[in-house]
């Protein structure tokens, strides 16, 4: 589904939603607290500034006795087979998101991947999957990207450790390319990039790759991933303690010179490995 035809589904589904709430006599406010987020919340539903998650529309559909319709809505337009069903979500609001920060612990941030090393990637985690498999994930994650290179792109702020720099996914000569192409989207100024060098030791962030997103008319959500499952995040104390960690995380790291220059000599190393072998 193209990404105009998704947004106006969206607007289906919120239309349908007020009417729906109106039709049975409740508020904003009234059915925020049968479904347990706030009236806000289903104000930006209803505007389709923000999309529910699943377990949020299946209350909808128990509050407003409506058969399951909003359920099978949402998984229709959220359900991407591309994309793992904890990370659909977030591929959605990564679209409408003004600002995006991730800390990176061992891979480099999917929005930043070369297709060489996102097929890497993909391969090493299902090493027994079709050729098709492959180039489907890799292709869902190129087109990720394409927010990167809109007109109207987000700020995008990225933290990696320094192994992600060291480790050679995909072999050295992919991983020069991928460490090329970050360090031309950081002298396009299209990314801030900072590298947490090994000498720093411990961080604020330790536990695992963390997204942070804002919007114009929502409030900020939080995404952290682990191996097999990902949690999306929008419990506004909780956000605000990931927020802040980012910050330690990133006074930590590199100046964005100092990071660019670690970046460009680790792709020199990458490559002049790659002439050798």
């Amino acid at each position: 589904m193209a990404k105009g035809s998704r947004q106006a589904a969206w607007e289906f589904f919120g239309t349908e939603l007020k009417r729906r709430r109106e039709d049975a006599g409740l508020t904003q406010v009234e059915l925020g607290i049968r479904v347990f987020v706030s009236g806000g919340y289903i104000g930006q539903f209803e505007q389709a500034i923000r999309k529910p998650q699943l377990d949020v529309a299946q209350r909808i559909d128990e509050a407003l006795q409506t058969d399951g319709i909003f359920e099978r809505t949402w998984r229709k337009l959220i359900d991407d087979r591309r994309y793992a069903g904890y990370f659909a979500a977030v591929v959605e609001l990564e679209r409408l998101a003004t600002r995006i920060c991730e800390f990176a612990p061992t891979v480099v941030p999917g929005l930043l991947q070369t297709a060489a090393y996102a097929r890497a990637v993909t391969l090493a985690a299902n090493p027994f999957v079709t050729d098709e498999y492959v180039e489907e994930k890799v292709s869902a994650r190129r087109e990720r990207a394409d927010i990167l290179r809109d007109a109207a792109r987000p700020e995008y702020w990225a933290i990696l450790h320094e192994g992600v720099l060291r480790t050679p996914v995909g072999g050295p000569a992919a991983m020069a390319e991928q460490l090329e192409h970050v360090a031309d989207l950081m002298r396009r100024r299209v990314v801030w990039l900072g590298v947490i060098p090994y000498e720093v030791g411990a961080s604020a962030l330790m536990g695992g790759m963390l997204q942070l997103m804002e919007f114009d008319d929502a409030p900020p959500v939080a995404y952290t991933e682990t191996a097999f499952s990902g949690t999306l995040i929008d419990d506004p104390a909780v956000v605000k303690r990931a927020q802040r960690a980012y910050d330690l995380a990133r006074g930590a790291a590199l100046s964005p010179e100092a990071s660019l220059a670690l970046i460009e000599s680790a792709a020199e190393d990458h490559r002049r490995c790659a002439s050798t072998t």
